[in-house]
């Protein structure tokens, strides 16, 4: 297995960082504005960049996880059931400005089922996606991010491996991986 490194840890905190301020210069007072980690790797990417946006503006912005295996459209296909993860919604998303994080896009298949499960917890006023990872020449779906921390052409021999600190690694890294 060869690995190349995307961004080391001082790369991504960079990277990370210029997210929050777009997000500060887009959303201002947060005041309507909901920040939901896909599950299971996005969760621990939206804790990051909540954590900065907290210290950054004072402002209480409401944090959630929300997990779509169950609004998959291949659920039903897999030989192995996929285990489902926590979803913790502790607020009502109607006519929020919903901002959807999740660390690596790719197919857009994810994407489209968070979107579906969100459902259950109102409707947003809107939707905003943002990666840190945006797999170029990959989508299946229409669907496109808002805010990007780095765009990759990848090959479907390779897969995006994100190795954060909060998942219990030893450093921040994001690496492309040959699966060969």
């Amino acid at each position: 297995m060869q690995k190349k490194l995307i961004l080391d840890s001082d790369l991504l905190d960079i990277t990370i960082s210029r997210l929050c301020q777009q997000l500060i210069e887009n959303h201002d007072d947060f005041k309507d504005t909901v920040i939901i980690g896909m599950q299971p790797r996005g969760i621990f990417l939206a804790e990051i960049i909540h954590k900065k946006l907290t210290n950054n503006t004072r402002k209480v912005i409401p944090l959630g996880y929300l997990d779509a295996t169950f609004y998959r459209d291949d659920f039903r296909r897999r030989e192995t059931p996929v285990k489902a993860n926590e979803t913790r919604v502790p607020f009502i998303i109607e006519g929020k400005k919903v901002v959807l994080v999740d660390d690596v896009l790719f197919t857009g298949r994810s994407i489209r089922a968070a979107m579906d499960a969100m459902i259950a917890f109102g409707r947003p006023a809107t939707v905003e996606l943002l990666v840190l990872i945006d797999r170029k020449r990959s989508r299946e779906l229409p669907i496109a991010a808002d805010y990007v921390g780095r765009e990759v052409n990848t090959l479907a021999s390779q897969r995006v491996l994100v190795e954060l600190e909060a998942q219990g690694q030893k450093q921040n890294k994001i690496w492309l991986v040959n699966k060969d």
